[in-house]
């Protein structure tokens, strides 16, 4: 009997043993095109994997990102491609995208950021994304990608979100994503179907991914070598200091200055309106009420900041004194009224009509027509002291744009000002948005901090009226000591070098 059982047990599982022997006997034919490597063994490469014919395939999200989720960059097209309301609808529908997962999330993902929006003008993937990218880079990863020559960057999101990144900051030979679909014009909201990438070859194809990702699914040869990591390995990694990415990050675009985490998303729509009440409160204390009053009250309201002066620093009752200072925000001018406890006028450029309305010291625009504007500043300053942002636009990060030298041809007192701002939530400042929606963005914020410093006097001698200096070495002075005392990097970027890269313009503004 019990040989019985015996046979009619090997009878009902022989067909299992045999799916099961098949299954890894496929599994071993399958590594056997393949050299998988650990990733605790990348770092030990042999050098003959790293030579010019050998071309590195990797994943984005799963081998350079941290973080798992790429809810935040659907956020970020939806609020500053599309809008607000846009931006709402996505967070609403994040329980969804949770539940379904996979694939189909990824599709509600792109069709309620993407539908509708003009493929023609859409620059955010170049001039918003890449911020945040960057910040999410880990350094394990980024040093494992960089070690080769030659790079291809597979991305599982459409390739217009990733290209710029990829492209301009680490320098990826070619970027295979999913293709939108464009509609007259338009966005549909919709992804082409996925098209494996065949390399050339000659060349020898290394694979670096996550084991949660499909790298293999787009790809039709066999690797060289397969490097394959875990979340669990992610999650340790270190984030991409600033020291050591590829190409500084000098520009970027956008409203949002926070990482748009669907609980940092839902914190930003239930603060909007107190943050627009928050902005009516602000701009009638800054406009209506003397500086002994305004400051501490500002201050109540979440606008902080600290303020230094020289010891030889004295403002008079003279008048012809010309501030110069870095530009970060449209208030620029504001805190160094409000610090000198002087009332001054604000040489301007690009600022909106609305701006100019609430702003709570006198503002004159200039015409980039040398001559004229030099006239204008010259008559202005006989009758007051000016602020004047030479940089020409701002500059959100840690870097000063070249100063037009133009100031140090009208001015005998030149006064440099070294100021930084910090936002918690919104930037005041666009280049591809509209420019009156500035201050309110501004002063939305629920708490803002700014340091001023202003700077000792330029001597004499190196006052181009005065000491015979040429107006390039007073601005590249003047440029220097600012950089010194904020500890920012001076370049030789221009207003046109910003709107050419994040605008697609020269930044004229027509009146």
């Amino acid at each position: 009997m019990a040989k019985k059982l015996s046979n009619f047990e090997s009878l009902l599982f022989l067909p299992i043993k045999t799916i099961i022997t098949n299954i890894c006997c496929c599994r071993l034919n399958l590594f056997r095109k393949v050299s998988p490597l650990q990733y605790s063994d990348f770092s030990k490469q042999p050098s003959s994997l790293r030579n010019q014919d050998s071309v590195l395939m990797f994943n984005m999200e799963g081998t350079l990102l941290k973080s798992p989720s790429i809810f935040p960059y659907f956020m970020l097209v939806a609020f500053e491609a599309g809008s607000p309301l846009r931006a709402l609808i996505l967070l609403l529908l994040y329980p969804l995208i949770c539940s379904v997962g996979g694939e189909m999330g990824l599709k509600i993902m792109v069709f309620v950021s993407f539908v509708g929006l003009k493929a023609g003008s859409f620059r955010v993937g170049r001039s918003v994304l890449p911020k945040f990218f960057l910040e999410d880079v880990g350094l394990q990863g980024f040093e494992m990608v960089m070690r080769h020559e030659r790079k291809v960057g597979f991305t599982n999101l459409p390739r217009i979100m990733v290209e710029g990144f990829m492209k301009h900051y680490l320098g990826i030979e070619a970027v295979v994503g999913r293709e939108m679909v464009v509609f007259h014009g338009y966005f549909s909201g919709l992804m082409e179907e996925r098209r494996p990438f065949e390399p050339s070859l000659n060349s020898e194809i290394i694979g670096f991914d996550c084991f949660n990702n499909s790298l293999g699914q787009n790809f039709q040869s066999p690797f060289k070598a397969l490097h394959l990591i875990t979340e669990a390995e992610k999650r340790t990694w270190q984030t991409l200091p600033r020291s050591k990415y590829p190409k500084p990050l000098i520009f970027h675009d956008g409203r949002l200055a926070f990482r748009p985490t669907p609980l940092a998303s839902l914190t930003m729509f239930i603060w909007l309106p107190f943050g627009f009440l928050l902005f009516i409160i602000r701009t009638l204390i800054g406009t209506f009420l003397p500086y002994q009053i305004s400051i501490p009250l500002l201050h109540v309201t979440g606008m902080g900041g600290f303020f230094s002066k020289p010891q030889s620093f004295h403002p008079d009752k003279s008048k012809g004194t010309l501030y110069v200072c870095n530009h970060r925000t449209l208030f620029d001018p504001c805190y160094i009224s409000m610090c000198t406890n002087k009332p001054l006028t604000a040489v301007t450029y690009s600022l909106s009509k609305f701006s100019e309305w609430i702003a709570p010291i006198k503002t004159t625009r200039i015409t980039r027509n040398k001559d004229k504007d030099m006239m204008l500043i010259q008559e202005l300053l006989t009758k007051t002291d000016l602020a004047i942002c030479p940089e020409g636009t701002t500059c959100r990060e840690p870097y000063l744009l070249r100063f037009s030298p133009m100031f140090a041809e009208v001015a005998k007192d030149i006064v440099p000002v070294a100021i930084d701002m910090k936002c918690t939530m919104f930037y005041g400042t666009t280049a591809g948005g509209w420019k009156g929606l500035d201050p309110v963005f501004q002063l939305m914020n629920p708490y803002v901090w700014c340091e001023l410093k202003i700077l000792e006097k330029v001597p004499h001698c190196m006052v181009c009226e005065t000491g015979g200096q040429s107006r390039v070495e007073v601005a590249n002075y003047v440029q220097s000591e600012i950089g010194k005392a904020l500890n920012f990097e001076c370049t030789s970027m221009t207003r046109k070098d910003k709107y050419l890269f994040l605008a697609n313009n020269e930044g004229f503004v027509t009146s």
